[in-house]
């Protein structure tokens, strides 16, 4: 992983500001007391943060280079392969179509498979803001084990399903499970990793879609030769995927950290060095106390609803191509295996380029609002190639398909957003709820826009996957200029971000102000 967060000299400056002076027991319990009368409660990872203070300034710049690449061996291998199996869930019933699952569970009638696709969206919407809700008040690892536990069983009930109703209800119940583990993923970032190298660590996990594409095709393809035993291949799939994430939830519960302060992997200095240095982020560590004006403030900042907008548009995209990808495939003159395998490609493509812009991210600040750009440019160009293509080209058609799996760079842009521009415990959870509730809604438009009167190209469902991005360009835009507003406005205020002003911006996150009450805080672009 990249040091560079330690060789920005602004960075540096904001690190002396908020570890470089020692102060006695005295003084550390003085300011622990003060933020918690203030607060009324006791505040996670204060003590760590006052301990901090003692730690010389060299000694931090010394040691936490080494403790972030251990956090990044432990949760960062954690994330990615959770993410991987999540995503391989998703992507399961695409797989199994391109077998005899819709024939032998009567969906090939009318709508019917588009509602089953788009059934797990609805589950996924029911259980958005309870997720977000509940992620703020438990343990983190321990509450991923137990749904992963729980949405391993519900996929290897799917082997048993026999009809159009069984169907719906393993795929509702599915959704509900796993709107859990994105909120998940993106508190345990928020909680390890300061805001300069967050961008990295989310695009690194999230580059896991593209290699659960290729697992799944492979997987796919091999067990759809397995046509001599008591299970169908459909039946295989969801088998093998269910077993995987089984055995994961235990992996997940016994290595999986709840927070810097409780990771059993650090050692007590360890701890204080990375709170030390994570309270730049200006937004503490969890408060789970619930805050109805924070809601409020959450309901009527732009800059929440533009992200919101941009995950409805990235929802709809998704629905389609996710469900869709093996019907577009063999309708351009493939057969069921040839549609599994062509798919390999979209996970190498995806892996790339989300993994690209991360590495870039690493030597180019403010890099988000680029990569939300070419996420929505690049995969705009294959729709557009799609609906003027003749079918007789069908490889260039295949190729134009595998550019919209590149959608996760708007959805991972956002996220990155989410968890470094919006302060105060319950506005985050209030804004993650909101933009996952916009996004599975999209995943139901987009699943059930695929008319198949309209295949193989399915005309009306590529004409509004193209305004889906075209807008998503416009509000990219638009939040870029919102944002570097803002800063512009309160270095004005402020007479710059000094050190003074960075000093109490960390002390009011850890009083889980937001960040329109923390007047220190400054938004990523």
């Amino acid at each position: 992983m990249s040091d560079r967060g330690e060789i920005e000299s602004n960075e540096k400056d904001q690190h002396h500001t908020e570890v470089g002076s020692v102060q006695s027991d005295e003084q550390k319990d003085e300011l622990v007391q003060k933020i918690e009368a203030e607060t009324h409660h006791k505040v996670l990872g204060l003590n760590y943060y006052a301990e901090s203070q003692k730690i010389p300034q060299e000694e931090i710049d010394e040691l936490f280079p080494k403790i972030r690449r251990k956090i990044d061996f432990r949760l960062l291998s954690l994330l990615f392969i959770t993410y991987m199996l999540q995503f391989l869930d998703k992507l399961s019933l695409n797989y199994a179509n391109a077998y005899s699952f819709s024939a032998d569970l009567g969906l090939d009638v009318g709508q019917r498979y588009s509602w089953v696709a788009s059934i797990f969206n609805f589950g996924y919407l029911a259980g958005a803001i309870p997720a977000n809700y509940i992620v703020q008040r438990v343990p983190l690892a321990k509450f991923a084990a137990c749904s992963l536990f729980v949405w391993s069983v519900l996929l290897v009930a799917h082997v048993g399903a026999k009809n159009y109703g069984g169907i719906l209800i393993l795929r509702f119940l599915l959704g509900l499970l796993e709107a859990q583990v994105s909120p998940i993923c993106m508190n345990m970032v928020k909680l390890f990793y300061k805001r300069s190298d967050q961008q990295f660590r989310e695009f690194c996990f999230l580059s896991a879609n593209g290699i659960s594409t290729m697992v799944g095709s492979l997987l796919g393809f091999g067990l759809g030769h397995a046509n001599s035993g008591a299970l169908k291949p459909w039946q295989l799939i969801f088998l093998v995927i269910g077993l995987m994430n089984f055995a994961w939830c235990f992996i997940f519960l016994y290595f999986g950290p709840d927070s810097p302060a409780e990771a059993k992997f650090l050692t007590e200095r360890e701890k204080a060095i990375v709170i030390s240095v994570i309270s730049t982020n200006s937004q503490g560590l969890q408060d789970k106390h619930y805050k109805m004006n924070q809601v409020k403030e959450c309901l009527i900042d732009p800059a929440v609803w533009i992200l919101v907008l941009i995950g409805l548009g990235a929802g709809i995209i998704n629905g389609g191509v996710s469900n869709f990808a093996s019907s577009l495939i063999k309708g351009f003159g493939f057969t069921g295996l040839d549609a599994t395998i062509l798919q390999l490609p979209t996970g190498a493509i995806e892996f790339v380029v989300i993994l690209g812009f991360g590495i870039l991210s690493l030597f180019v600040k403010n890099t988000n609002f680029i990569a939300l750009f070419f996420g929505c440019a690049l995969p705009l160009a294959g729709l557009i190639g799609i609906k003027l293509i003749p079918n007789s080209e069908k490889w260039a058609l295949v190729g134009c398909t595998w550019l919209q799996y590149i959608v996760g760079l708007p959805v991972i842009s956002c996220w990155t957003y989410l968890v470094a521009n919006v302060a105060g415990s319950t506005k985050k959870t209030m804004a993650n709820g909101m933009w996952f509730l916009f996004y599975a809604a999209g995943n139901i438009i987009g699943a059930n826009i695929f008319f198949a009167r309209e295949a193989p190209k399915y005309q009306s469902a590529m004409t509004a996957l193209i305004i889906c991005y075209c807008v998503m360009i416009g509000l990219d835009a638009c939040y870029f200029v919102l944002v570097y507003t803002r800063n512009k406005k309160r270095n004005q205020l402020q007479g710059g971000h000094t050190d003074d002003v960075q000093q109490q911006a960390i002390l009011d996150g850890y009083k889980d102000q937001t960040d329109f009450e923390n007047k220190g805080f400054r938004y990523n672009y």
